[in-house]
């Protein structure tokens, strides 16, 4: 719900908005709330507040309509919620502003284009962990056909934080492997964040053995802030999964294509990222540490995260230019999340480029190539 609270003082109304709260019963962004807003707020439409007061509750919309916009978001935010008031204006008069909206949509597209035409590496590593952001359930929803989940490893027990399964792509039957964060604080515990323990990295072994028996091309997705560094996981062998699947997956007899799709957590990610092809979406990142891990060692204080992320080389195009990846896929103007019908034709369109390219090699070739391209990680001219 939204509390919004009123006090008169003639001849002008103030509002206090003292605090605004979403809930499942009416979902951001609704036209539940737009409409109980209206109702609440009749002020703001009729002109009657103090400027100062109409800028407070402006700040206070925008984040009620998106509360996902990040910080160096909030120009756009704030655009968006002056097209919200003056949409809700029009649906409650004879007044046509339509003229004004577009003026308004021309200027937030215009400041959207400017924002994300020079983005900082640690404005990329936000955008790369954003709530919104398509995972991999995601994606497969929207690439794939005839998806069937497989459970287990057949060893101690299930890992929903990362899931895998058999699909088709483009009418061949093809092995999906990736992480999977959760969206409800529930899911999201479920799921452990989105990192792995021993039984998942064993699951997505139990997987990949079983594509290359079948001949199938293998994808993964990678979006992990890292493998859980949990006690338990630790007894279990935390270590020793991923360092097999290291091995095993560096002389797998089969096409393997991975995609950084969010972060690209270390070891957690590297576990199911040994690969023919390493394909990034525009603003993932794929690094050793996080930049506050890297900014807490170096310099004592999480607060230099942004310096670290800078002197890291974090995203994409940093990568690409040290050749530790294939192929970088543009997302979609303000990230993956603002059109995800979008993202997901892009991904498909460079999942069939390259599959289509690693399926005329050889077993030996392909064997070769890979091990050529894993010697070269590191390499100095």
């Amino acid at each position: 719900m939204v509390a919004v609270h009123a006090t008169w003082q003639a001849p002008l109304l103030i509002y206090k908005i003292e605090h605004l709260v979403t809930t499942p019963a009416l979902p951001t962004g609704s036209s539940a709330t737009r409409a109980m807003l209206a109702r609440s707020v009749p002020a703001v439409f009729c002109g009657v507040m103090k400027a100062g007061t109409v800028a407070t509750f402006r700040r206070a919309f925008s984040r009620l309509m998106n509360p996902n916009y990040l910080d160096f978001e909030q120009p756009i935010a704030e655009l968006q919620a002056k097209i919200e008031e003056l949409r809700l204006v029009g649906n409650d008069s004879k007044i046509n502003i339509s003229e004004e909206i577009a003026r308004l949509e021309e200027k937030s597209l215009k400041q959207t284009e400017h924002i994300f035409s020079d983005l900082t590496a640690w404005q990329v590593c936000q955008l790369s962990r954003h709530p919104d952001r398509p995972y991999t359930l995601d994606y497969i929803d929207a690439v794939f056909i005839e998806f069937d989940e497989l459970h287990g490893d057949r060893a101690f027990a299930d890992d929903d934080a990362l899931v895998g399964g058999v699909a088709r792509f483009e009418d061949r039957p093809v092995m999906i492997i990736g992480h999977q964060k959760g969206r409800t604080v529930k899911e999201k515990v479920r799921r452990n964040f989105g990192m792995p323990r021993p039984e998942g990295y064993r699951k997505a072994l139990r997987l990949m053995e079983m594509a290359e028996r079948f001949r199938m091309p293998i994808f993964t997705f990678i979006d992990t802030p890292g493998a859980y560094p949990g006690i338990n996981a630790e007894e279990r062998g935390q270590s020793e999964a991923i360092a097999r699947n290291l091995a095993v997956m560096s002389r797998l007899k089969t096409p393997i294509i991975s995609t950084v799709i969010g972060e690209g957590g270390s070891g957690g990610a590297l576990a199911i990222g040994v690969c023919d092809e390493l394909m990034m979406l525009e603003y993932s990142t794929y690094t050793t540490i996080s930049p506050e891990g890297c900014a807490s060692i170096l310099w004592k204080s999480a607060e230099k995260a942004p310096e670290a992320a800078e002197a890291m080389g974090v995203y994409a195009r940093q990568l690409k230019e040290r050749g530790l990846v294939d192929t970088i896929i543009d997302e979609p103007l303000g990230g993956a999340h603002r059109n995800p019908t979008v993202m997901a034709q892009n991904l498909r369109e460079a999942l069939n480029q390259s599959l289509s390219h690693l399926e005329g090699l050889s077993t030996e070739a392909l064997l070769e190539r890979r091990f050529k391209r894993l010697m070269s990680y590191g390499a100095m001219s």
